[in-house]
């Protein structure tokens, strides 16, 4: 049995009922065979797969924390240090039902290989709770922020982890979260990112990961001899990835004529009204039905469907394994031409196969959504020199971090003989640098 498939098995035998984990680490692994049986004896001596496929640390605590009502309640929470050979933790902390150990490993693993790619020194980490903010009042959000970072912040600072929002973790989480970790460590220190523009946040960081998606979308249709001006796109989601990758498409002379959210979906043939999408999402926090019921021509549909519709470029950016298989033969068959990865892993594995065995040019998460990451990375680098860079001058570094992933990737694809191939590029591109690391700090 080779080196890689050794590690593959022992992950699902060691990390049992965690699929997310185990897709996560097969999809990498898979790629990097081509790199790990080159020079398989040195990394299989120095069990460097061992090492990056299992935490640094993983952190498991209960957050008790009072409702309305005067009753007690108790969540779990997790912090997964995943590696930090490159740089502090870096990663969200996602608020959601869905959350367990194996959601945030999983999501923990590709922050290593996407925060490498960005090029900033940045680790990997991840973390969150299994704790709803929907439906909770303000009182109640800052009880279960208050209480889980009281517990957090013994492990967490602006040079050892420094987490950020996530699904669930918008401006006001993080707002009571670091007020609670500065009345409790006494530090005023970027050791959040996604902080609000008075107390340290940077320009540009809500629209981030939208505008980065775009950015490399562009650079990979240029470089593959199409113009993104003209194109219609289907974004699925309605939250900060998808509206500001919707409103980035417009600006770039695209036509985005869908959304969705865990009800429904919208189609808007007109394209969509960014305006209208954000007073429905951020403003009323409201249903997709609010935004069909005031625009005229945009039909509401209940459960899945935003793959079904005619598109050129696929942008999924709700949750992960939200484009099955079935979804990516839809698209082949109304001649799509391009998927970049909004969400993280937001594509199943047989469905990235059946896109790339198809010529659809494909970017992974990793690779496509890397621009909020960087962007937090650019938070921490203002928060340590004590300035504030203008909305154009974190853009403008986006949009260079997000031509030079692309960069990357493509160049690492081809010299491993598998042009084309951007899940492979990513990667390849993300390991290298983090293996090179780890093998010069020695055995820890």
């Amino acid at each position: 049995m080779s080196y890689v498939d050794e590690v593959i098995a022992q992950v699902i035998e060691k990390n049992p009922a965690q699929p997310e984990f185990h897709q996560a680490v097969k999809e990498v692994l898979e790629s990097l065979r081509v790199v790990i049986e080159a020079d398989e004896e040195k990394y299989r001596k120095d069990a460097l797969l061992e090492r990056i496929v299992t935490p640094e640390r993983q952190l498991l605590f209960r957050v008790p924390w009072v409702d309305d009502k005067g009753q007690v309640q108790v969540n779990n929470a997790f912090r997964v240090q995943f590696n930090s050979a490159i740089g502090p933790y870096k990663g969200g902390l996602r608020l959601h039902p869905s959350v367990n150990l194996g959601i945030i490993k999983f999501l923990g693993f590709e922050q290593i290989f996407k925060n490498s790619l960005t090029g900033l020194p940045i680790g990997g980490g991840k973390g969150g709770s299994d704790f709803d903010p929907k439906g909770k009042s303000d009182r109640e959000v800052m009880a279960f922020c208050q209480s889980f970072m009281t517990e957090l912040c013994k492990y967490i600072g602006a040079d050892t982890d420094v987490p950020a929002g996530d699904i669930g973790t918008g401006a006001r989480e993080i707002g009571f979260m670091y007020g609670q970790y500065k009345r409790i460590r006494g530090l005023y220190e970027g050791v959040l990112t996604g902080k609000g523009l008075s107390y340290g946040g940077s320009l540009a960081r809500t629209e981030a990961t939208g505008y980065g998606l775009l950015y490399l979308t562009e650079e990979m249709l240029k470089c593959n001899g199409h113009d993104i001006k003209g194109k219609t796109v289907c974004v699925s989601g309605a939250g900060n990835v998808a509206i500001y990758a919707i409103q980035k498409a417009q600006q770039l002379g695209a036509k985005p004529v869908t959304c969705s959210d865990s009800t429904g979906w919208i189609y808007d043939p007109e394209g969509i009204d960014v305006a209208l999408l954000k007073e429905v999402k951020e403003v009323k926090r409201a249903r997709l039905t609010e935004y069909a019921a005031k625009r005229p021509g945009a039909e509401y549909h209940e459960g899945r469907g935003v793959w079904t519709i005619k598109c050129d470029v696929a942008l999924p950016c709700a949750t992960q394994n939200e484009l099955t298989l079935d979804d990516a033969k839809a698209l082949v068959a109304n001649g799509c031409i391009a998927v970049a990865e909004g969400a993280n892993m937001p594509t199943t594995l047989d469905a990235t196969e059946y896109l790339q065995a198809n010529k659809v040019l494909f970017a992974p998460g990793k690779a496509a959504n890397a621009g909020g990451v960087a962007t937090s990375a650019l938070e921490m680098s203002q928060n340590s020199e004590r300035l504030s860079w203008t909305f154009e001058e974190v853009d403008s570094k986006l949009k260079n971090i997000m031509v030079n992933i692309f960069h990357n990737l493509d160049d690492a694809a081809k010299k491993y003989g598998m042009e084309g191939n951007y899940v492979a590029g990513a990667n390849i591109a993300g390991f290298l640098k983090v293996a090179d690391a780890m093998q010069a700090q020695g055995i820890v």
